[in-house]
């Protein structure tokens, strides 16, 4: 009986693999994965094709996100200029990705600039030296950024003017001083890697978030204005990501953090967010969120009920509190 059972099945799944093969549904199986495929194969070439020999700044691009995508744009064919503040990171990163060129897709050298984004001041000479470098700029990547960890009561405000001179201040006056040259062209694009953060405010990040709740109000207005100049913004939003961003953060007295945070642990693979990034960008986007269904859920829930999102933030403060305590 058994053995008739077995038989029948397998009889049964041969029928159906007749079926499947001696009807249309086999070609139409094989045309989907094939138009899938070619999608696929000319969105590659788009981004390529957007790309290609443009100027492309990337700030922070010394480590983190900021070097996977100086990686990945440089391997489609761009002309980077990559800021930080350690110059020998930045030579080692050209060193790294002139060295790795298989001969058979074009790409640049990079150039490199140093500076501090806390030297405000400093950014028009430096914006003057980006643009020295290929006579123009294409694409402003501003990726460099620093976070926070603490209380506000135990935060001294020097510490929220250091993040928001590098998270805030610093970019935008950069930006400002690279745009009229856009603006003379009437052809630019400036990218800004943000946070989830900037959407919704966490307990224990408030320099942090406010940084970036700036950030994405400043370029918010910049996209409406620049607009009739055909400069294009996009505003990147990420969730965690794999990266040394927790333990670069700075505590309350400005010390280093120097921790790991299991969420940042377990984010994602700063790769993959430079490849979302990429795409964005030759997409054209203006606003994109790279973060799991939690944090979306929960900018939404912001948005729409926020009765709701206020006890939710509370109970998560109460919890770390709580955790730290142990």
């Amino acid at each position: 009986m058994y053995l008739l059972h077995i038989l029948s099945g397998r009889m049964l799944y041969k029928g159906m693999l007749m079926e499947i093969t001696g009807s249309n549904i086999l070609p139409l199986l094989l045309g989907s994965v094939g138009i899938i495929v070619l999608y696929k194969l000319l969105q590659r070439m788009k981004q390529r094709a957007y790309i290609q020999d443009t100027v492309v700044v990337i700030t922070g691009a010394s480590s983190g996100l900021g070097k996977e995508c100086a990686k990945l744009f440089h391997s489609v064919g761009a002309r980077l200029v990559l800021c930080g503040r350690d110059r020998q990171k930045l030579e080692e990163l050209v060193q790294e990705l002139t060295g790795g060129a298989d001969g058979k897709r074009k790409t640049h050298t990079p150039n490199v600039v140093t500076f501090d984004l806390r030297d405000v001041d400093a950014m028009a000479d430096r914006a003057e030296e980006i643009v020295g470098c290929f006579g123009q700029v294409d694409i402003l990547i501003n990726n460099a950024g620093i976070s926070h960890r603490g209380t506000i009561l135990d935060t001294d405000v020097s510490v929220d003017r250091d993040v928001m001179n590098i998270n805030y201040f610093g970019p935008i006056a950069l930006t400002k001083a690279i745009l009229p040259s856009m603006v003379q062209r009437k052809s630019g694009h400036i990218v800004t890697i943000s946070s989830i953060q900037g959407k919704i405010a966490i307990p224990f990040r408030s320099a942090y978030g406010a940084s970036k709740h700036a950030t994405q109000a400043f370029f918010d207005c910049l996209r409406a204005e620049v607009e009739q100049f055909g400069i294009l913004v996009t505003v990147i939003s990420p969730g965690y990501i794999r990266t040394n961003l927790s333990v670069n953060a700075v505590t309350g007295d400005g010390s280093k953090y120097g921790v790991m945070d299991k969420n940042t642990a377990e984010g994602w693979d700063p790769q993959d967010v430079a490849k979302a990034i990429l795409t964005a960008v030759s997409r054209k986007k203006k606003d994109v969120v790279l973060a799991g269904m939690m944090p979306t859920l929960a900018v939404y829930l912001r948005t729409l009920l926020p009765c709701a999102f206020f006890p939710i933030m509370a109970a998560r403060a109460r919890k770390e509190r709580k955790v730290k305590k142990n």
